[in-house]
């Protein structure tokens, strides 16, 4: 069950969610430089890691799943964020040159079928970023943030679900090596942990964060009906 949009808004509100979202949009931005030309589509609780490409990227766009519910985002400008069924996205067939998913595949219910309608809707170029938490993890283990929730994943069962998905894992890297502690002093130390934990502790981060290209050959059991839908807002959408 996904949790809900004002329990994902609040974590990322509190010093140590200001955190994640510093340290996780800094390995977001290192893997995807060079993408002025590209579309780019957050789908799951992606908006804070989605700020920094407004302006940088030809489109850009939050899809939050109707099971979590939605926010108006960006707060001033237009708005760039919908509510989706997650496996029925309103979106063209290899229409997105990225996809970040973030808060989203843990709570699915139906996560071979969400992989599918990824694969849809992503350029032959096309590449998935996925964000989970990791099974060896502290961060898995308690549910004082939203990675606490879910299904954790191992990368061999990551890797397992993407090749089956016909997606070809390219990079593999672990973060959030600091306890999910609102301390501060580990919070002024966030830094620190992460260049220890993967230098000493390699695989045991909090999540997991892969980036993963889409493979062409497809399936007949791919095929999806009524593919061809414009991309536009959906409704109910509430003030953050």
């Amino acid at each position: 069950m996904h949790l809900h949009v004002s329990k994902l808004q609040s974590f990322y509100t509190r010093p140590l969610g200001l955190a994640v979202r510093r340290l996780l949009s800094h390995r977001i931005r290192a893997r995807w430089q060079c993408v002025n030309d590209k579309t780019l589509i957050g789908l799951g609780f992606a908006v804070p890691f989605l700020g920094t490409f407004i302006g940088k990227v030809l489109r850009v766009y939050a899809m939050m799943p109707a099971k979590q519910g939605t926010l108006v985002w960006p707060k001033v400008g237009a708005t760039r964020c919908v509510m989706v069924e997650e496996t029925h996205l309103p979106l063209h067939d290899n229409s997105v040159d990225r996809l970040l998913l973030v808060h989203c595949l843990e709570y699915s219910d139906t996560r071979k079928k969400l992989l599918r309608e990824i694969w849809r809707v992503l350029s032959p170029e096309g590449c998935l970023m996925l964000i989970v938490p990791n099974q060896r993890g502290v961060w898995a283990m308690t549910n004082a943030t939203p990675f606490g929730y879910g299904r954790a994943y191992s990368r061999i069962e990551l890797q397992g679900l993407l090749q089956n998905s016909l997606f070809a894992p390219i990079s593999w890297t672990w973060a959030l090596y600091f306890p999910p502690v609102e301390h501060q002093i580990f919070l002024k130390s966030t830094v620190a942990f992460e260049r220890y934990g993967a230098q000493v502790l390699p695989g045991l981060g909090g999540i997991i964060i892969v980036e993963a290209r889409k493979e062409l050959a497809a399936p007949k059991m791919f095929a999806l009906q009524d593919s061809a839908r414009p991309l536009r807002p959906l409704g109910n959408l509430v003030t953050g």
